[in-house]
């Protein structure tokens, strides 16, 4: 087969553009600019980020605010446990000044509604959405402890209760004051994503100057100045200048990636060495990084099966904590004993509050996706991540994910009497005022070499070749077709290395020197690949060492090639290929993977994979964060970097583990602590007093939230 080139080459084999053309549609391209299938103004501004799921009641919930209400209680409180009878007793001092009797009850009341109002307030929500929970429970809990303690002022029980109030509210601010910070640190990434927009630019103006404006004021069409050591404030394309790049914000990769005239810059990013000019192409809520930002929202605020479970559970607790608090006051009072049926009632509810059970999923969805943002791995479906721990096949498409998507000179061979340098030399330079992707790769080889022939009198042979003269010599480049019309044949000693190229599906271009009449003779012949990632073989290695059990590599190239990118991979006789796919079989081939009874994970460049990334039970998008098929993944790579899969599979085991783990301790904590709490071991002597009571409670939080917090030191990012 054949695949004709841009300016008219026409090379051995059938290797697809970027675009995924189907094999039999290679043999024609067209010069206008933009390859098939585009991902040009793809709007992120639709993914924006679903409602709240899990934590609901803590909606709008300032740490801070919780904060302040925690110290004032705790300085209402002291006064209050310090003039306790119950208290002196204990400790064995007395206290007795003129009001002191009405410590109790004015500070307890202040600390009630001051302290107590954001449970008080919760619990209404709850019984107004008719969703019981943990702030419906906190509050039936103080409500009674408030009771009990009025009744006991006006001398109903013998009960010195004021002080198990006002330490009960004190103690529960603490804990959700803690819960609050927790999850505001996880959920910090987006405010960090957000710190990332410089606050202001340079624009240059129409007279050549410039000026500082806001960033908010920059439109799509503007060119702003970008100094070294500046972060770029808008998504655009460089249309002056180069420098290094720090991407690592975007990518999570710490290397700075080199950027020149004509190739897109992602807002937020920074140049490291040099001055670029970059024209605005996005800006606001459609540039990149306000993508990444929603993809996190909506991750961290999406509801997974494990969520769903906790969400029941908590529910479920909600009634059977009601049951057990009226079934504890019940037995108490039928053994003649209303102190205790009270005490007793009030720490069945404190200790039921599922705190630690509301915040066992998601502080782990928050850090999990926080984590993975940090290392350039962006969870827009929880499900996808939870299910990627399953995985057991993981199909990769070639061009774009495990190649780079563009050819390279791998092979350069010379006409008796030549040398290598002097054919790429001559070759670079005929094609140095094309634009097609093999004329670019035989220029960049030419120049990596320090080559600089100059050529003058360029001409495009539409379906052939190019043409142009150096040091006053005419010469051509070409496929076959050239070859054919110029009645040209290949020396025997190009022929061999030719069909050796050819073999391994590698585009094939001849140098052809031009006499005055015309007649050629072929000095140079070229292979041209696309090349492998680097990385690409050190993640098939990592998936192996992740327990993956098959690697399947599939696409719309010839077979050569896909059998010699295989081989360069390491793929072996377990593993599976699929080439010469059309983008529309790809889908078919994912359904037949399944068929087989395989959890199928795809790895795609998100143009032509979308049918087959959503098949799959997880799809990956590989690519910066303006060229992904947000729509059709549910997870996003934006290093581009095939390892970072890998790291996909650690962050669903890890986050798995930790959702379970957390799960276990919320519902195992209650089903020994109530019953201990209702009071089935006084006859032992052992019981709980309501604030130690609310201690457990608060310590079961703590405990679940830095279980989740070990999720910070799980590695996601590829070692450089």
């Amino acid at each position: 087969m054949t695949a004709e080139s841009h300016d008219g080459h026409t090379a051995h084999s059938a290797v697809t553009t970027h675009a995924h053309v189907p094999a039999d549609a290679a043999d024609t391209h067209h010069h206008d600019g933009h390859p098939a299938g585009s991902h040009a103004g793809h709007d992120m501004a639709a993914h924006g980020g679903a409602g709240h799921g899990g934590h609901d009641e803590h909606a709008g919930h300032d740490p801070e605010a919780f904060r302040r209400k925690f110290w004032l209680s705790l300085v209402l409180t002291l006064p209050i446990v310090a003039t306790s009878h119950m208290i002196m007793d204990w400790f064995g001092y007395s206290l007795d000044f003129p009001g002191m009797s009405l410590a109790g009850p004015v500070l307890g009341t202040v600390v009630f509604v001051y302290g107590g109002w954001p449970f008080l307030a919760g619990a209404v929500a709850e019984v107004r959405d008719r969703a019981p929970g943990m702030m419906l429970l906190i509050a039936m809990a103080i409500s009674v402890a408030y009771a009990a303690s009025l009744a006991t002022s006006l001398g109903v029980f013998g009960l010195d209760f004021w002080w198990e109030l006002a330490a009960l509210v004190t103690i529960m601010l603490l804990g959700h004051w803690q819960e609050m910070k927790a999850i505001g640190q996880a959920q910090g990434a987006l405010a960090a994503l957000a710190a990332l927009l410089p606050d202001d630019a340079e624009r240059l103006t129409a007279g050549g100057g410039a000026e500082r404006v806001p960033v908010a004021a920059l439109a799509v069409g503007d060119t702003v100045l970008v100094r070294s050591g500046a972060r770029v404030p808008a998504d655009g394309r460089i249309v002056a200048g180069a420098a290094s790049l720090d991407e690592s914000m975007i990518t999570g990769e710490s290397r700075p990636v080199s950027r020149g005239a004509g190739e897109r810059v992602v807002a937020g990013t920074v140049a490291t060495d040099s001055a670029i000019r970059v024209r605005v192409e996005a800006v606001g809520d459609q540039t990149a990084l306000a993508g990444i930002g929603r993809l996190v929202a909506q991750a961290q605020s999406a509801r997974g099966r494990a969520q769903v479970l906790a969400d029941r559970f908590a529910a479920m607790l909600f009634y059977v904590a009601t049951a057990a608090a009226v079934l504890t006051f019940v037995v108490w009072w039928v053994l003649g004993d209303l102190d205790q049926a009270v005490v007793r009632t009030v720490t069945v509810l404190v200790i039921a509050c599922p705190h630690a059970l509301g915040l066992a999923i998601p502080l782990v969805v928050a850090l999990s996706t926080a984590v993975s943002a940090r290392a350039g791995i962006l969870v827009k479906d929880r499900l996808a991540l939870e299910r990627m721990r399953t995985v057991e096949a993981v199909l990769f498409d070639k061009t774009g994910t495990l190649t780079k998507g563009a050819h390279t000179v791998t092979g350069v061979a010379a006409a008796a009497g030549l040398t290598e340098e002097h054919v790429l030399d001559i070759a670079g330079a005929v094609e140095a005022d094309s634009e097609h992707p093999l004329a670019r790769a035989l220029t960049t080889a030419a120049g990596r070499r320090g080559l600089r022939a100059q050529a003058a009198g360029f001409r495009s042979l539409t379906g052939r070749g190019v043409q142009a003269v150096v040091d006053g010599h005419g010469y051509a480049v070409g496929g076959p077709a050239l070859l054919r019309e110029l009645g040209a044949t290949v020396p025997a000693d190009l022929r061999e290395p030719a069909r050796q190229w050819s073999q391994r599906g590698a585009a094939v271009l001849h140098l052809l020197r031009l006499d005055d009449a015309g007649t050629p003779a072929v000095i140079g012949a070229f292979g041209l690949e696309d090349e492998v990632r680097p990385e690409a073989r050190e993640a098939i290695a990592q998936l192996r060492q992740a327990g993956i059990g098959k690697i399947v590599m599939i696409t719309g190239d010839a077979w050569p090639v896909a059998e010699a990118v295989a081989a360069d991979l390491g793929l072996t006789a377990g593993d599976e290929v699929f080439a010469e796919v059309l983008p529309a079989d790809k889908d078919r081939t994912v359904a037949g993977l399944q068929e087989r009874g395989l959890r199928v994970a795809m790895v795609g460049d998100g143009v032509n994979d979308a049918p087959a990334l959503t098949r799959a039970d997880v799809g990956l998008a590989i690519g910066a964060g303006t060229d992904v098929a947000i729509e059709s993944s549910g997870v996003v790579l934006a290093s581009s970097d095939p390892r970072a899969v890998t790291g996909v599979i650690r962050l669903s085991q890890a986050s798995y583990r930790k959702m379970v783990q957390n799960l276990a301790w919320a519902a195992g904590y209650n089903v020994v602590a109530i019953p201990l709490a209702a009071g089935v071991l006084a006859w032992a002597g052992i019981t709980l007093s309501p604030a130690v009571g609310g201690v457990l409670m608060s310590a079961s939080t703590i405990v679940v939230a830095l279980n989740a917090q070990l999720l910070r030191r799980v590695r996601l990012a590829p070692r450089p």
